[in-house]
């Protein structure tokens, strides 16, 4: 407010004034499944959504752009909850429980993950679920009851699977050795890859690409998280996972193969993996490990697994593979079989010895 009590006019963008109603009139129909889903109506613009939050607006830009949300001018476009999530937000930076920098990073790291699982549930889920039932009918009005049935049984499901998933991250850390060991930890990184991916782009439609795709992330991300791996993300043709031992690495990978050769539906399958010290950011791995790992990918035979010299190394100290195939030990048995292959200089990573990974044959 000035100092005669009259509230102070708000900042614009160039062309636009603050309640200028120039913008097109939106679908009511697309505006009542908005105020459903969020469970609010529009009522302020991004300044007034600041001030009711008692947040500086230049922070409240940077917690909506790190949560993926485009900048809107001065659009009256935000609801009450826009503002108790800022407030919520601003508040545990105030309260010593974050930095602004980590409150930064929380949002975007929610933001990009609940993106792409709102695009997917769009994209895969409720388009197939709205298909006009009569003729006149329009997807919307489909979409209204279905969404308002859908909504809480999806939101509740979603907090439940965070909250388990929130448990096992916590888990990991609280047995790591050190502070250090939290943010640069020794894991298995594995990299698989389709071969001939784009060759298969101008070959298949684009129906039946996405199909292919959609059946190589379900499969591998099953596969990783029944044998004790986590996913890190997925690349279309690629998926990257990592996993504490050298063990459930190779084991994963050789049944990443195995699975996908009994498909006939499917290409080729390579896999890399290294083992060393990552750092983790956001969810992601990053490091020298990460980029060896991905460099063995690119040199894999086709449905073949390849291992750095590292994980070779675990593999042998836990008695999972023998130290030679000459080594005749009537009592051990092994899971997995090593061949050294030639030695090749790796740019950026020296010269590098790969070995190929096989599964030994039981009673060997």
């Amino acid at each position: 407010m000035d100092d005669s009590g009259t509230p102070a006019e708000e900042p614009t963008t160039d062309g636009e004034a603050a309640g200028d109603p120039a913008h097109p009139e939106e679908d009511p129909l697309a505006l009542r499944i908005e105020q459903l889903i969020l469970g609010a109506g529009r009522q302020y613009t991004p300044f007034q959504a600041a001030r009711a939050a008692d947040v500086p607006m230049e922070l409240a830009a940077r917690f909506w752009r790190a949560m993926g949300f485009a900048d809107i001018g001065q659009a009256k476009a935000l609801t009450e909850t826009d503002v108790i999530a800022l407030r919520r937000l601003a508040g545990l930076v105030e309260a010593g429980l974050l930095s602004e920098a980590m409150a930064v990073q929380v949002a975007r790291s929610t933001g990009q993950t609940t993106a792409r699982l709102a695009e997917w549930q769009i994209d895969s889920f409720l388009e197939g679920l709205t298909e006009p039932p009569e003729p006149g009918m329009t997807r919307t009005e489909v979409a209204y009851p279905l969404v308002e049935l859908l909504l809480p049984e999806l939101q509740e499901f979603l907090v439940y699977v965070w909250r388990r998933q929130l448990a096992a991250a916590t888990g990991r850390v609280v047995q790591a050795a050190d502070d250090e060991e939290m943010v640069d930890r020794r894991l298995a990184v594995a990299f698989a890859d389709l071969v001939g991916f784009t060759r298969l782009t101008r070959r298949l439609e684009e129906e039946e690409l996405g199909e292919l795709v959609e059946a190589f992330e379900t499969t591998a991300a099953d596969l990783v998280a029944a044998h004790g791996g986590r996913l890190i993300k997925t690349l279309g043709d690629e998926v990257l996972y990592v996993a504490d031992d050298a063990g459930t690495a190779a084991e994963i990978g050789l049944r990443l193969i195995e699975t996908l050769a009994n498909d006939a539906t499917m290409p080729e399958l390579r896999v890399g993996m290294a083992l060393g010290t990552v750092t983790t950011r956001m969810g992601d791995v990053f490091g020298n490990t990460v980029n060896l790992a991905s460099r063995l990918t690119s040199i894999a035979p086709k449905d073949a697994v390849l291992v750095d010299g590292a994980l070779r190394a675990e593999l042998v100290a836990a008695g999972e593979a023998p130290e030679s195939e000459k080594e005749t030990d009537a009592g051990a048995s092994y899971r997995f079989a090593l061949r050294p292959l030639y030695q090749r200089p790796v740019r950026g990573l020296g010269v590098i010895e790969p070995w190929l990974l096989t599964r030994r044959p039981s009673g060997s």
